[in-house]
């Protein structure tokens, strides 16, 4: 009966270390299962972190350019003023010349008649530069402006009389520039 008894103990002890044995292959199969996973992921999290990298690398490439591209528009913007200044200074020594050309030449036409000589021919028939052709069409994101050279209104002098409408320009030099809208000529008479 001993004997029988310690046979059964064994087989009961064979029986758990075979069942103990199989959980132990199951947990093994699950952590091999498991270590790959964890592999798998780790590459894949390596390999997002390099396109992560890469992405911040682009991205800070681009910030460097559309700063680069503000900094040329600024320079843009500044050049387009200091361009529109120096064209209005131009305009106004434009202006300042014809205003002493245009009196000087009707005096010498004036001489010249009365010795009876022909006129001075007009500027615009002596340059084509100087006819109806703009100066410059200046468009900006600040102003739009249609500038001819030509045809800078001029302004009236301290003892100019006003017209009806108030402001100080003689009737001559108004229906002038206005007839200078409609039916231009190059340099007003």
């Amino acid at each position: 009966m001993a004997d029988e008894q310690e046979i059964m103990c064994k087989l009961e002890s064979i029986k758990e270390i075979r069942n103990k044995t199989l959980q132990m292959e199951k947990i093994k199969a699950r952590l091999k299962a498991e270590f790959e996973a964890l592999e798998s992921e780790e590459r894949h999290l390596k390999e997002y972190k390099q396109e992560m990298d890469l992405l911040l690398q682009e991205k800070m490439a681009h910030v460097e350019e559309l700063r680069l591209i503000h900094a040329d528009i600024n320079v843009m913007e500044n050049t387009i003023k200091q361009s529109e200044n120096d064209l209005n200074k131009l305009l106004e020594s434009t202006r300042r010349l014809h205003d002493e050309y245009k009196p000087l030449k009707e005096h010498v036409d004036a001489l010249r008649m009365t010795l009876g000589l022909q006129r001075l021919p007009d500027l615009c028939e002596e340059e084509e530069k100087l006819s109806l052709e703009p100066a410059c069409h200046v468009t900006s994101k600040f102003t739009e402006m249609h500038l001819y050279a030509l045809y800078v209104k001029p302004r009236a002098g301290p003892g100019t009389p006003k017209s009806q409408n108030g402001s100080k320009m003689n009737e001559e030099r108004e229906s002038t520039w206005n007839s200078a809208d409609h039916n231009p000529t190059p340099w007003p008479e």
